[in-house]
């Protein structure tokens, strides 16, 4: 979730209705989203231990950290999220695992200093603006040991005419052919289009290799949708 002061996106997931309902909603948008978790958990397998403390930034709702939890039994996680409502959320879906899972309702300041052995943030860069995306990227980065893995997805795709309109219908049809109602499906993409900070695949990938973290990879890449893994310095 959005991890900037006074940013509109926080209000709208501290709705409980809306939070309650959230769940429903990224594999419908995402192609292949519980895939991005899958390939998440491999990622990081890669460099962390058996025992390892996963930072998880952008928490609320808690599907990625079920999903960790449930394929790691012996990880253990802290999330951060500003959104109250989603943190509850999060709370409930995670009971079964809840004695390895501390959040912290906040931003990336908030979270403990670490360091951690790996983190990620998905479906969460995209609330905020370059600069600001960059700097919370550093400070995840401050929080791991070196060499630690970061693993980000996001809606990221191409931000030039005609290349912008073309994938923003195609983000919307896949929606609707995923069991999205047309309007929903049509709403959500112009909320993507009039107020989510998107950027272009390279300035994404610049921006993470700018806030310090090291080798950074394409992993994923499906419609308006890309992920990427990089290592702290």
């Amino acid at each position: 979730m959005p991890d900037q002061p006074q940013n509109p996106f926080i209000e709208l997931f501290n709705d409980p209705e809306r939070a309650a309902s959230y769940a429903d909603g990224p594999a419908r948008f995402m192609p292949g989203f519980a895939d991005v978790h899958r390939m998440a958990t491999v990622l990081l397998r890669e460099r962390v231990p058996e025992d390892a403390q996963i930072l998880v930034h952008g928490a609320g709702g808690g599907l990625e950290l079920d999903a960790f939890a449930r394929a790691n039994p012996d990880w253990r996680f802290v999330g951060v999220d500003p959104a109250k409502a989603m943190i509850d959320e999060a709370r409930k879906r995670l009971d079964h695992a809840s004695d390895r899972v501390v959040f912290h309702c906040g931003f990336i300041d908030d979270a403990p200093q670490g360091p951690f052995d790996a983190a990620t943030s998905l479906l969460t860069l995209h609330f905020l603006d370059q600069a600001a995306r960059r700097d919370t990227v550093r400070n995840i980065a401050r929080r791991l040991k070196p060499g630690a893995p970061f693993v980000a997805a996001h809606c990221s795709f191409p931000q030039s005419e005609p290349e912008r309109k073309a994938w923003l219908s195609r983000y919307e049809a896949f929606a609707v052919m995923s069991g999205a109602e047309p309007e929903m499906a049509q709403m959500a993409r112009k909320g993507v289009s009039d107020t989510v900070a998107l950027l272009d695949p390279q300035q994404d990938l610049a921006t993470l290799q700018d806030a310090g973290l090291r080798n950074v990879a394409l992993f994923y890449a499906a419609f308006t949708w890309r992920g990427w893994v990089g290592y702290a310095p």
